[in-house]
């Protein structure tokens, strides 16, 4: 009867594993589409501040930043209702969370490096960018996040520590193209 009752609790241990562990591939395989649709955003949102900076010499496209909310949020909206739906659990729960206070944060110290104090702008944002990938990978257990969020944060703080013109926009361009590939190797890992 003890026996019985053990072997019930590691079945319960197992069912529960593998439940997370079949969450945690369906929130994968939905997310490829999110790092795509973000990764092109980043890409053409920051070449396009690139250029017109560079061609204008006026820093003040900067402003179009705010335009990737506003273009991505319904965008992503669109994405979602494509998608199967996202298996609601913690796992989900904290990967809005994270992705929640990364956009809360970017958005907040750019408009205070805007209208308030002037800061390195470009370093916090690519370094929290990175921090927010690399634990998205961390919880999903997925290694092509977490190198592309380490590679992004602590690469990209490290272009925007030596570049010291317009050219650091492109370490987003790079972040865009890294989002980009993460999704497609997403994508290929959870057909």
């Amino acid at each position: 009867m003890e026996q019985n009752k053990e072997m019930t609790a590691q079945q319960s241990l197992q069912l529960i594993s593998d439940s997370f562990n079949k969450s945690r591939k369906d929130i994968l395989r939905n997310s490829a589409n999110y790092f795509v649709l973000w990764g092109i955003l980043l890409t053409a949102i920051s070449l396009a501040i690139y250029l017109l900076w560079h061609l204008t010499d006026k820093p003040q496209w900067n402003f179009l930043w705010f335009a990737m909310p506003v273009i991505g949020y319904p965008l992503a909206a669109l994405v979602g209702k494509s998608n199967a739906p996202i298996p609601q659990n913690e796992v989900s729960k904290m990967l809005g969370g994270v992705w929640t206070v990364f956009g809360t944060f970017a958005l907040a110290l750019s408009a205070i490096a805007v209208f308030v104090v002037p800061m390195h702008i470009t370093l916090i944002i690519v370094i929290i960018l990175g921090l927010a990938e690399c634990i998205s990978g961390v919880l999903l257990r997925n290694w092509p996040i977490i190198i592309a969020g380490f590679l992004l944060g602590v690469g990209g703080a490290i272009f925007a520590l030596l570049v010291k013109s317009d050219a650091q926009l492109l370490i987003f361009t790079l972040g865009g193209i890294l989002l980009l590939a993460t999704g497609f190797i997403v994508k290929l890992q959870y057909k």
